[in-house]
Formats: C-alpha cells, sequence, structure tokens
C-alpha cells in the first residue's frame, strides 16, 4: 500500500508542475503585463517601471518562473490589489465557508442519491426506476444559478421559511474561531449562531448538491445493476443466504466502488469554489471571491486561489485513489 501511495505522489508532481506554468504563463500574457494588471488605473509609465524593477519582471523568463515556484512553495502569492492582504489569509479567511457548503451539498446528494439509486436498481424498470432516471436528468440540465434563484425566491422570499444570503444573521453577535460558523457556534456554546449557521447552508447547499445528487444518483443505479448479474452474488443466492445478507455483503459493497470515486471527485470540485452559487446566496467562500477577484482585476488573489484550489483537488483526487486502494486491493498493483 506504501508503494501505492508513494507512486500516486509521484504522479501529481508534474500535473502541479504543469499548473503552475500555465498559471503563470497566463499572467503574463495580461494585456499590458503583471504590472498593468495590479496598478490599475495607476499605471503610468514610471509606476509600471517601479513596479517591474521591485517584483523582479524585468529578468528572463525562467527566472522569474522559478522565482514564482519559490515564492509558491513557501505560500506567498502575493497581495490582494482590492484588500492589500495577503492572498493566503484571504484564502484561509474564505475557504471554511466553502468547506462548510461543499459538506451540506454532498450530505444532501449522498443521503438522497444512493438509496434512490439503490432502489431504482431493486426496482429495473418499473415506475421508480423511471422517475429516477426523469428527476437525474433534470438534475443535471438545470442551471445552477436558475435553481438557486427559484429556492431563494420561494423559500426565502415568497414564504420566509429560511434565510436567502449570507453565512449568518448580521444581528447574531457570534464568536468566530475557526471561520467555521456551525463549528464555531459549538464550540462556544452559542447554539443559536450554530443553528442560524445551518439554516444559511441549506437552500445553497441544496442547489450546489443538486448536479452532484443526479450523478450520484445514476453511478449507484448502474452499479447494483452490474453487481446484481456477478456470478458471486448468483452463487451467494444459491447457498441459500438470505436477501438482507447478500444484499449488504455482496451487493452494496461492491456497488459502493464507483460510488466513492464519483463522491470524491465531486467532492474535488466543490471545494474548488461554486461561484455562481455563492453569488447568488452572496455566501462569502472561495467562488464569490473569484468572482469579485474578476471584477476587480484582482490577478494576484485569482492567481494564488486557482494554485491552492488545484493543489485542494489533486489532493482530494489523491485521497480518492488510496480509498479505492484501500477497498479493492486490485487497484493497488495497476
Amino acid at each position: 500500500m506504501l508503494r501505492f501511495i508513494v507512486r500516486r505522489l509521484l504522479q501529481l508532481i508534474p500535473i502541479l508542475l504543469g499548473l503552475s506554468l500555465l498559471l503563470f504563463a497566463w499572467l503574463r500574457a495580461l494585456p499590458g503585463g503583471p504590472a498593468q494588471a495590479a496598478l490599475g488605473e495607476r499605471a503610468t509609465p514610471a509606476k509600471i517601471a517601479e513596479y517591474n524593477e521591485t517584483f523582479g519582471l524585468n529578468e528572463s523568463i525562467v527566472v522569474q518562473y522559478l522565482k514564482f515556484l519559490g515564492r509558491a512553495v513557501q505560500l506567498d502569492f502575493g497581495t490582494s490589489t482590492r484588500t492589500g492582504r495577503p492572498v493566503l489569509d484571504e484564502f484561509l479567511d474564505r475557504f471554511p465557508g466553502t468547506i462548510e457548503l461543499t459538506v451540506a451539498a454532498l450530505v444532501f446528494a449522498i443521503v438522497i442519491g444512493i438509496p434512490l439509486g439503490y432502489v431504482a436498481a431493486r426496482r429495473h424498470g418499473g415506475v421508480v426506476d423511471n422517475t429516477a432516471i426523469i428527476a437525474s436528468l433534470l438534475g443535471v440540465t438545470i442551471p445552477v444559478f436558475f435553481l438557486a434563484y427559484l429556492l431563494r425566491l420561494l423559500f426565502a422570499v415568497q414564504l420566509g421559511w429560511l434565510p436567502g444570503s449570507g453565512r449568518q444573521d448580521v444581528r447574531i453577535d457570534a464568536t468566530h474561531i475557526t471561520n467555521f460558523y456551525v463549528l464555531d457556534g459549538l464550540l462556544t456554546r452559542e447554539f443559536d449562531a450554530s443553528w442560524d449557521a445551518v439554516l444559511h447552508l441549506v437552500l445553497p447547499g441544496i442547489a450546489l448538491g443538486t448536479i452532484p445528487l443526479a450523478i450520484i444518483v445514476r453511478i449507484t443505479r448502474a452499479a447494483v445493476l452490474d453487481v446484481v448479474n456477478e456470478d458471486y452474488v448468483r452463487t451467494a443466492n444459491a447457498k441459500g443466504l438470505s436477501t438482507s445478507v447478500v444484499r449488504r455483503r455482496h451487493v452494496v459493497r461492491n456497488a459502493l466502488l464507483p460510488v466513492s470515486t464519483t463522491i470524491g471527485l465531486q467532492t474535488g470540485l466543490l471545494l474548488s469554489g461554486a461561484v455562481l452559487t455563492e453569488t447568488v446566496f452572496a455566501f462569502g467562500g472561495v467562488g464569490s471571491a473569484l468572482r469579485q477577484a474578476i471584477s476587480d482585476r484582482d490577478y494576484s488573489l485569482l492567481q494564488g486561489f486557482i494554485l491552492i484550489l488545484a493543489v485542494v483537488y489533486v489532493l482530494v483526487n489523491l485521497l480518492v485513489d488510496i480509498s479505492y486502494g484501500l477497498l479493492d486491493p486490485r487497484v493497488r498493483t495497476r
């Protein structure tokens, strides 16, 4: 297993190097160069020359790239031109909100998706199966921002059942220790603040979790249909094992292998920032920060956030590979 993990870690190196090279080239290809992007309206020829001298942009491209890598390894991604704060600090402030939203979306998708996919497969060709297929197709095809606006209009504006924006009610004087608002409320025993943070996660969590839900339903259904026709399942039934034992030990356990991979991949995508969902619900996570950075031409923040999120994504995929290797020993030998 150790060799399997080391092999996967070594495979990440060229991926991250390639991404860093693309980001570096993208920043240098901006109209007017990095100095023009960073200085904006203040970009006079003198200011541009001073900026290039300060940040070593007068040196060769190879030297600039090596320095860029060196700073990235030290977690120095520059300073946000909008807030004047280090990009890493901005990310650490925003990322907990995205993690909470990702967890909410995954809970919604998994709790409904796996049972629904399993039942659809067991009722293959029936009403439940056809309904699950149609619902999953709708879940994939409906744009996230459109669904988000519908949910907000119905449940927040018209019915007033749930909050429609933000991470927490501004009238609540909550203590924030970790920036995980739900966890902070539990740690400080401010349970009203924790519950309010949970309520603020419901609508964006449903909107963000709809596509993963549809994918999980379809993957679970297909996996169960494949497994029930395997020889070992027929053998288990022929031995007279109870239906519950066959389903639990042979069907569900093996069908969850591709499902777990799908969940892991969706986790990486969700952690990369839900720009549309966070924008609709004014949710202070990574996605809304990226949208604001694009609007403000804050390219230092964009570059830093994208690079950090890419590292997060590949690490999540590494964990998926490791978990798959633990669940299925045959994968380790590939």
